[in-house]
């Protein structure tokens, strides 16, 4: 383990080195730039800072690419054995993430402009299937200015969706929000439960007020709670057709190596950590319980 870190901060320092020189040769460019402008040379003077801007550009491109290969190392070549010691049989694919349909069929999150998503995950704990991906949402919006019309693009999502086996039929679906309302066109009703903190924390919506109480008991309202706590971001449930769908927009791009930051030990269990959330939510919310299983035909 310890050789394999030193190996990928040693690659990735390699990349950074670039990524400084390539800022200093820009710094300097734009001073040279200043001072022929200052000093009122002719235009064969603008060569110089011309040449060392295009050796910072090439430079960037460069860092980018190296760094592009180590982090695709770093998923393929060590995370990849990393997850399957975890958790066995699961299938990692960082280039991969969930389909829109999966994401859009959760009722969790309007539909987007632009739709990317990236680290699918699919396996099976304790018989409970689950599928999740990293998740990036923009809207299109546009702006009027005196130079015209400018078309941009605004985040509203950026976070983990997962998706688990919830066996168990419900009278019309459910879902609990921290934050906004279902993106649905079912008739919701907003539920009152009879915890006063679980009302002031999530807003609980059921197109049937009776399965909003059958499956909220004090002990889900309370793990809940208890997820909530341990992974920061807005975060959503939905209970639909059989399956749980759990949405948390924390504005983090999950298993991902970042520039200028070493790699150790405690991000590697960071790292483990954000897989085992899966586990967590399975063992929290006790979705492995017999109740939710399959019965047998």
């Amino acid at each position: 383990m310890n050789e394999s870190i030193k190996k990928f901060n040693k690659e990735k320092q390699k990349s950074e080195k670039k990524f400084i020189f390539a800022g200093l040769a820009i710094i300097i460019a734009i001073l040279l730039f200043l001072f022929v402008s200052s000093q009122g040379f002719n235009e064969n003077y603008y060569i110089l800072p011309a040449i060392v801007l295009i050796i910072g550009i090439i430079l960037i491109g460069v860092g980018a690419y190296e760094f592009s290969k180590v982090k695709k190392d770093f998923k393929y070549n060590f995370l990849k054995g990393i997850f399957s010691e975890l958790i066995p049989n699961i299938k990692y694919h960082p280039k991969r993430g969930l389909p829109k349909d999966i994401t859009y069929s959760s009722e969790l999150l309007k539909r987007a402009d632009r739709y990317h998503c990236e680290d699918y995950l699919e396996g099976k704990i304790d018989d409970v299937d689950f599928v999740s991906s990293d998740i990036k949402l923009e809207e299109r919006r546009v702006r009027h200015t005196k130079n015209g019309t400018q078309t941009y693009y605004v985040t509203y999502f950026m976070g983990r969706v997962f998706q688990f086996d919830f066996h168990k039929e419900l009278a019309g679906s459910l879902q609990v929000l921290e934050t906004g309302s279902p993106k649905s066109r079912r008739r919701f009703k907003k539920v009152e439960l009879e915890s006063i903190d679980f009302n002031k924390k999530f807003k609980t919506y059921a197109e049937n007020e009776l399965t909003a109480f059958y499956i909220l008991t004090p002990d889900i309202m309370e793990a809940i709670f208890a997820l909530e706590r341990r992974h920061p971001g807005n975060i959503g449930f939905s209970f639909l057709d059989e399956k749980l769908y759990m949405a948390i927009n924390n504005n983090k791009n999950t298993f991902e190596l970042q520039l200028f930051r070493k790699l150790t030990q405690e991000s590697i269990d960071e790292f483990k950590g954000d897989l085992l959330v899966i586990k967590d939510i399975i063992h929290t919310l006790k979705l492995n319980n017999s109740i939710f299983k399959k019965k047998e035909e």
